[in-house]
């Protein structure tokens, strides 16, 4: 079940993300909250993109947040990534004013 406060988090940092990088190259995947697609590069349009990054909510919102980095959460396994361009390191964290 979707807690609401942890969908409006979700919403707002991803928003946040393809603000900060526009572009359809990259699918950033919060199952079962919400995906963006995001970054410069090739654009994709159908079928499952060439980059493509999945974790839940919490680690989502700890590396938004500045909690965690993409390299611990990466060695710990709570993401899952594909591609060449599936690293979202320099633009984590994501400066949100409250």
């Amino acid at each position: 079940m979707r807690d609401p406060e942890v969908l409006a988090e979700v919403k707002q940092t991803l928003a946040l993300l393809t603000q900060r990088s526009p572009g359809r190259a990259i699918e950033v995947r919060i199952p079962p909250y919400a995906a963006v697609q995001c970054g410069e590069g090739p654009t994709h349009t159908r079928g499952t993109p060439p980059n493509v990054i999945e974790m839940d909510a919490q680690t989502w919102l700890a590396l938004a947040r500045g909690e965690k980095s993409w390299a611990d959460a990466m060695a710990e396994g709570l993401i899952v990534a594909s591609g060449v361009r599936a690293d979202l390191t320099e633009l984590l964290p994501l400066r949100m004013t409250p």
